[in-house]
């Protein structure tokens, strides 16, 4: 596989994540839907993926730089979908499942430790719960899960095709077919 598309698949990426990043910042800011802190991690793991993308695409990396940026922008796309669906488990949960009075982020982050503090964000906040915006009968956790998976299944099936080992096969003209060497 020649690396010259990768640049354009790098750029793509980017504009993809990019686009994602203001439609939230304009549901924020534009539509005042405030976010809740899972949102905020999904974000933050957006932005890093827009970001490594970004240097991709501009860096026009080798062979050895895509898998680097490749993994970067899958780790980014793998907690950004863990993040996502955790928020979309906690959406589905049964309201008779779920605690009656959980405490605010501010009071967890003022009286417990950070990781005290993040693990019972991960359990769930009243925040977290709410479904205030659908498109197409999708929340946004869901929407911002569909588009970390499909991040993951296009820098995934990149890695996979750029893997060591992968010899290209050519036809000669007689319909004889050689191994060439590897990719």
């Amino acid at each position: 596989m020649s690396l010259a598309p990768l640049r354009s698949l790098f750029l793509l990426a980017f504009m993809a994540g990019a686009l994602t990043l203001g439609v939230s910042f304009y549901l924020e800011y534009g539509a005042l839907l405030q976010p809740c802190f899972l949102c905020q991690v999904q974000r933050l793991f957006l932005a890093a993926f827009v970001l490594i993308n970004l240097i991709a695409a501009l860096h026009n990396p080798g062979r050895t730089g895509v898998c680097l940026y490749g993994l970067a922008s899958m780790g980014c796309a793998l907690f950004g979908a863990v993040t996502a669906g955790r928020q979309v488990l906690l959406q589905n949960t049964p309201s008779d499942q779920m605690p009656t009075c959980w405490p605010t982020l501010d009071y967890m982050i003022e009286h417990l430790s950070f990781w005290q503090a993040a693990r019972s964000v991960f359990k769930g906040t009243v925040d977290c719960v709410e479904i205030n915006w659908t498109l197409f009968d999708l929340s946004l956790p869901e929407w911002s899960l569909l588009f970390f998976l499909a991040m993951l299944i296009l820098w995934s099936t990149l890695l996979c095709r750029l893997l060591p080992g992968r010899h290209r096969v050519s036809q000669s003209e007689d319909n004889s077919v050689h191994v060439v060497g590897r990719d």
